[in-house]
């Protein structure tokens, strides 16, 4: 039996941890993707008490060979792709009426682009095998955006119609797309704890064919 693997482009200390733990629980093996190599290897330590397996691949995700490279490696590591979980964000404090088109685009690069990049490579894989699952984490600035946050409210709207458009394409190909669009601030010991957050990407994964949903707003 191949061993199962899921990938987390976007790797931090809360819901990033939080969900690799949870797929670890289930015998997955872990792929960590982030930028800073100190904090994967703090990650992957806590992950490898757990009893998890992780390998660690250290990439700016806004330099697209870096995460083709990092993503290509890390089946090459630990075998092919069965869940892709996007979880890297970017912000820039800024009102739309003053937000600047390279700061949008630097912010984008990150919200949107490296998750239809890393969605892109993983999906031929998935497409041979007939199965697979994309999940992405989702903002509720999508649905209601913030006027200090316009940067990070477009990157999260665009986000979610981009696994609208993935969902629609590629559902009757074995491949379960979606999104989970937390509406919150994410804290530990609130009903925002990523542990809590962790389980509905859990349960969009576990869902049977024919039961796929696209999005669970997540309110706490």
């Amino acid at each position: 039996m191949k061993p199962k693997v899921c990938l987390v482009v976007g790797m931090g200390r809360g819901i990033g941890l939080s969900v690799a733990r949870r797929f670890g629980r289930e015998g997955y093996r872990l792929g960590l993707i982030a930028r800073s190599e100190t904090n994967l290897e703090n990650y992957a330590g806590a992950l490898e008490l757990d009893g998890c397996t992780v390998k660690t691949f250290p990439t700016d995700i806004t330099r697209t060979p870096q995460l083709i490279s990092a993503v290509r490696e890390s089946e090459k590591q630990l075998g092919p792709i069965e869940v892709l979980v996007y979880n890297a964000y970017a912000s820039a404090g800024s009102r739309a009426s003053e937000l600047s088109v390279e700061a949008l685009e630097d912010t984008l690069k990150v919200n949107l682009y490296g998750a239809l990049v890393a969605a892109q490579l993983v999906i031929p894989g998935m497409l041979s095998r007939r199965k697979g699952t994309l999940l992405f984490t989702g903002g509720g600035l999508a649905l209601n955006p913030a006027p200090d946050l316009a940067a990070l409210s477009i990157g999260k709207a665009s986000l979610r119609a981009l696994v609208g458009a993935l969902s629609k394409e590629l559902y009757h190909e074995g491949i379960h797309v979606a999104t989970v669009t937390i509406a919150g601030q994410v804290r530990r010991n609130t009903p925002f704890d990523p542990d809590l957050i962790a389980e509905k990407f859990w349960e969009l994964h576990a869902q049977p064919p024919g039961r796929w949903k696209t999005e669970v707003i997540y309110q706490g």
